[in-house]
């Protein structure tokens, strides 16, 4: 461990990093990046990242309104790199944004939607929005770890634009438990976590749903059924990328759940080396030095 006696320890030094990554994004190619250009899939990926930049604020402030009770200089500066790194992946799925703007996407439609959902939960105390922070953060988290593992996804997709979505899945996995172990500092009860369940279906996952669904529609695809069918199949099918982080979800709800029962240290290693390593994938777009938050 670090001599912190002189200095507080950093973000890196917990292992959250924030890293500022320069991502050059395919525009001259396919309308649908993914799944072997299902529009069903495709378009789902595109309400993420419209979703991502106001959803990661969001967190940053629930964790942020209880920064000054944290005593313990390790959850400092993990709730510093925290900070950054969703700071960094907002920035990043704006531009991406910028790039499905581009295509002819409304991107801005899934963000209208859920900044008016997220806006309801401001109205709720800030326990029990830093509780929907956790919850969102568990299903983020079981969705990165379907993004770095999902074969069917790595073959069926554009390379380019997956680079994106790993990163951000990979940083995802390091931070997280922090935004819970905040949660639990406060007192938070397993009550708030059901009633986040409540609040986070009605207000974030109705909209998203709504979002995608309008997206189908101005795409000319609601009715594509064969590409539905697919892209169904891929999402929801048996052992698929939605299906297989759904079936983590009821975990968050447990007397004695913690982030940390999801165990993915080797699976971070292995893609620390294959992005950041010496020949790493993202080497070349990596700018090193990081911001404090």
């Amino acid at each position: 461990m670090p001599d912190t006696t002189t200095r507080p320890l950093t973000s890196a030094e917990v292992g959250i990093p924030p890293r500022h990554i320069d991502f050059q994004f395919p525009r001259d190619t396919e309308r649908y990046f993914f799944y072997d250009g299902n529009p069903l899939a495709s378009l789902l990926f595109v309400v993420f990242s419209g979703i991502f930049p106001p959803g990661e604020r969001f967190f940053m402030e629930s964790v942020r309104h209880f920064r000054d009770r944290i005593q313990d200089p390790v959850l400092k500066a993990q709730v510093s790199g925290f900070m950054g790194q969703e700071a960094l992946h907002g920035r990043e799925h704006e531009r991406l944004n910028d790039v499905f703007r581009e295509h002819g996407f409304d991107v801005d439609l899934p963000a209208r939607y859920v900044r008016f959902g997220l806006r309801q939960l401001e109205r709720f105390s800030p326990r029990l929005q830093l509780a929907c922070t956790t919850m969102m953060e568990h299903f983020t988290a079981h969705l990165a770890e379907e993004w770095l593992t999902n074969q069917r996804l790595a073959e069926s997709s554009n390379p380019q634009m997956l680079q994106l979505w790993y990163w951000h899945a990979l940083e995802e996995l390091e931070h997280k438990s922090v935004a819970y172990d905040v949660f639990e500092l406060i007192g938070g009860t397993q009550k708030e976590r059901k009633q986040a369940g409540w609040l986070v279906g009605i207000f974030v996952l109705l909209p998203v749903m709504a979002a995608w669904l309008r997206l189908l529609i101005k795409e000319g695809q609601l009715f594509n059924r064969q590409e539905n069918r697919r892209g169904y199949q891929a999402l929801f099918g048996r052992r698929a990328l939605i299906s297989n982080v759904l079936r983590h979800m009821p975990k968050f709800w447990r007397r004695r759940f913690h982030p940390r029962q999801q165990v993915t240290a080797a699976l971070e290693d292995t893609w620390r080396t294959r992005l950041f390593g010496p020949q790493g994938e993202l080497t070349s777009v990596y700018r090193a030095p990081t911001a404090r938050f």
